[in-house]
């Protein structure tokens, strides 16, 4: 009872202190619907005592969210038109960036914070032009305009100011081009330049950022050296961005998505775990800096993710505890390997059957993606997960929220409300 009451009077008090955030984190687990939170808290388990302990998510968890587009592209949401929702509160076409459905431009959150003299960042694990990032930071009536989205985060600009002070994430393709290079205009403007993450360390938080990481998107979670990779780029960030007037971050963990997408129960977990961390560190930052919000959601689902398959009563994750790379590098080691069988054994951290034995002796050395079908599949049978679709679903996403402010994400929520009370908390009428 004296731990609650304590809990509450620090809850009051810290609400007396900040009604309204000076700092807000925007998290985006890009297709990171609710099979995906619930399979991570079962991967996470400690096997060692009976309770499954909860998770970060579910600490933090406030509401759920609706997540269709508008009504052109009928109820299931793609991640354009998703984060246009979430970033600028108006449901758009899929395929929209910050784009209303007659193409025109809508104002983000984001720009609103760099209007009111609140610093900017993105710090994702896809291209920092992808389709979430530009959702906030861009305006395009296509989210495969890559190039022109890239352009314009130099050339458009908000109150003659660049839109994004830090540029965190993959996009080498977009921004060092035969026609264009970015970097070198960035670098021209005053922007620090990194390209590797073990630099951001000694970067100069008193200067603008922009750090490109891999052509497009990171190398998955598992084959990066430091596997804790969106917390490092999260926290450079936030140290960035760190200021008297406040700040506005939008972080995302794109991969999950392209887990979903790829059907890949073993890059799925280990995303989501690189997410974990991050908000694991999140959540500590807001507690010692409590004038700060940090609300993280889904801009759909993916895959179709099933915990349980084939009408077999039982979900084991365990066989993902020891991967030593991502099933895609591991497909691609066995296609060159002698022995294949001892080399899968060796990365994916278990013995194999005779079964899966034949399976992996029988990858041809010229078909990567039949090779990693067969990795993706033996571990699809041995923990017993399903999927539906090698795209998005329609299903409501989990909403999660701390710090002041955070009550305004509670309870069943249309996506657009997620920016509509960002907006507000912000002071926009």
């Amino acid at each position: 009872m004296k731990f609650v009451s304590t809990v509450l009077l620090s809850a009051l008090c810290m609400g007396a202190v900040a009604q309204e955030p000076k700092n807000v984190i925007m998290v985006v687990g890009d297709g990171m619907g609710p099979a995906y939170t619930t399979a991570y808290r079962y991967f996470a388990d400690n096997k060692n005592t009976p309770l499954v302990e909860l998770t970060v998510f579910d600490r933090m968890l406030v509401g759920m969210a609706s997540t269709y587009p508008a009504q052109v592209s009928g109820y299931v949401t793609d991640s354009a038109a998703g984060a246009t929702a979430l970033a600028t509160g108006v449901k758009s076409y899929n395929g929209a960036i910050a784009v209303d459905v007659d193409k025109k431009p809508v104002s983000t959150v984001l720009e609103w914070a760099k209007e009111h003299g609140l610093k900017t960042g993105v710090a994702v694990t896809s291209q920092i032009n992808h389709a979430t990032p530009a959702g906030y930071s861009a305006h395009n009536e296509s989210r495969k305009n890559y190039n022109e989205i890239a352009d314009s985060y130099f050339d458009d600009k908000v109150d003659n100011r660049f839109v994004l002070d830090v540029m965190l994430g993959g996009g080498w393709d977009y921004f060092i081009r035969d026609d264009r290079n970015l970097v070198a205009e960035f670098e021209g403007a005053g922007y620090q330049y990194v390209d590797k993450i073990a630099d951001l360390s000694a970067t100069d938080k008193n200067k603008p950022l922009l750090g490109l990481f891999a052509d497009q998107g990171l190398n998955w979670s598992l084959d990066m050296p430091a596997k804790q990779r969106l917390q490092t780029l999260t926290q450079t960030a936030v140290k960035h961005l760190e200021n008297d007037k406040g700040f506005f971050l939008l972080v995302e963990a794109s991969q999950i998505d392209w887990a979903g997408h790829s059907n890949d129960v073993g890059a799925a977990m280990t995303e989501m775990r690189d997410l974990a961390d991050t908000m694991t560190w999140l959540e500590q930052y807001v507690s010692e800096h409590p004038d700060t919000l940090v609300v993280l959601t889904a801009d759909h689902s993916t895959g179709g993710f099933t915990i349980g398959a084939n009408k077999i009563y039982r979900w084991e994750p365990q066989w993902l505890d020891n991967l030593k790379a991502s099933p895609y590098a591991i497909a691609k080691q066995l296609m060159t390997a002698k022995n294949k069988s001892a080399l899968a054994a060796d990365l994916l951290g278990f013995s194999l059957n005779d079964e899966e034995k034949s399976m992996l002796d029988a990858i041809d050395t010229q078909d990567d993606e039949l090779a990693y079908q067969t990795v993706k599949t033996l571990l699809d049978i041995r923990t017993n997960t399903g999927w539906t679709t090698g795209g998005h679903t329609g299903v409501d996403v989990p909403v999660y929220a701390i710090g002041p402010g955070s009550e305004k994400f509670r309870g069943m929520l249309n996506n657009t409300q997620v920016a509509d009370n960002i907006f507000t908390l912000l002071g926009r009428e």
